[in-house]
């Protein structure tokens, strides 16, 4: 089993469930309508703004390159791409839905469940294990940023 935000593989699956229509590109709406799913509330300015920092070509879409290249997943043309530390916290926030600084089975399996992933809740502990280093149930930020930086 995959760990929850780390392939190229996994990647592709999550940009899929932005482009709700299967067009192979995340419009304005598409990328406002998932993030509202996922319990974020942006102005259309703030949606601007990301879809500007996502949108590389400038074509007012997002394709599937550009939103891994985004997510510093190492990519199409194998290039290592480097998160900041700001990308990768922001990531992390969007799984740690209490803001206590660790992602819970719980949290992951919430998170993936608004998405319309069918994980159990038994598949988010496993999930959660393979990057637990430290043993304590939970991904703290230092054990997700290691999990995002290592993957290629």
């Amino acid at each position: 089993m995959a760990t929850f935000l780390g392939s190229l593989e996994d990647m592709r699956a999550v940009f899929n469930k932005f482009d709700k229509n299967g067009d192979g590109k995340i419009c304005r709406d598409e990328l406002k309508s998932t993030l509202s799913a996922l319990g974020f509330a942006f102005s259309s300015d703030e949606v601007d703004l990301i879809m500007l920092e996502m949108d590389k070509d400038g074509n007012g879409y997002i394709d599937v390159e550009e939103f891994i290249a985004f997510h510093g997943i190492s990519g199409i043309d194998g290039d290592e791409k480097q998160c900041d530390n700001k990308e990768l916290k922001d990531a992390f926030d969007i799984y740690d839905l209490n803001k206590d600084g660790l992602i819970s089975a719980n949290e992951l399996h919430a998170v993936l469940k608004r998405l319309g992933e069918k994980y159990s809740l038994s598949d988010c502990q496993r999930m959660i294990s393979q990057v637990d280093k430290d043993g304590d149930g939970s991904v703290d930020f230092e054990e997700f940023k290691k999990m995002m930086m290592n993957n290629s």
